[in-house]
Parts: C-alpha cells; structure tokens; sequence
C-alpha cells in the first residue's frame, strides 16, 4: 500500500513539475521582448571584440606553427588588438555607470 502511495506522489510530482511544458503557451505571452537600439549596439560590440579576439587566437596559432612569418604576424597583429580595444573600451561602464556597477559587484 505504500509503494501504491508513493509512486501516485511521486507522478503527481511530476505531472505538475512539467505541466507548464506541457500546455501549448498563449500568443500574447509566447513573445520575447524587443531589444531597444542601445541593447542593439552592445550586441554588435560583444559580436565585434569576439570576433577580433578569435582572430588574434588564430593568428597567434598560425606564428607559433610556423604558417606565418614574423613579419606578417607584426603587420597583422596590431590592428586586430586594436579592434579588439577599442571594442572592449566601448563596452566598459563610463562615468555614473562606473561607480554603480561597483557598488553593486
């Protein structure tokens, strides 16, 4: 009888666990919300100093094995850190921003 009991429980739990994946989701609340234009520009910096930083991954690969020379590396290597800087600086809090993600960290 209790091994009855508890295996109904135990479905139970389950059942209402799941249920919300269950159901189909209402229209008006199956929508992400919109990204505002400054949520946009971040993204294309995250996008943009990744894309950099993976670049300067490969590049750095490609020396150490010897596909590149030191030449091409030195011409190469400087305007990527700078994208790469530059990206990342724009990303950095400034000013008010600053101090109060600091108060908060």
């Amino acid at each position: 009888m209790g091994l009855i009991l508890a295996a109904v429980v135990a479905v139970c739990a389950v059942l209402y666990v799941a249920w919300p994946f269950l159901r189909e989701p209402e229209a008006r609340t199956d929508r992400l919300p919109e990204r505002d234009e400054l949520e946009l520009r971040r993204l294309a910096l995250v996008e943009e100093r990744d894309r950099a930083v993976d670049a300067l991954r490969e590049l750095e690969f490609d020396h150490r094995t010897g596909k590149l020379s030191d030449d091409d590396y030195r011409a190469l290597v400087g305007p990527l850190r700078r994208r790469a800087a530059q990206a990342r600086r724009a990303l950095e809090p400034r000013g008010k921003e600053r101090k109060r993600a600091q108060a908060t960290s």
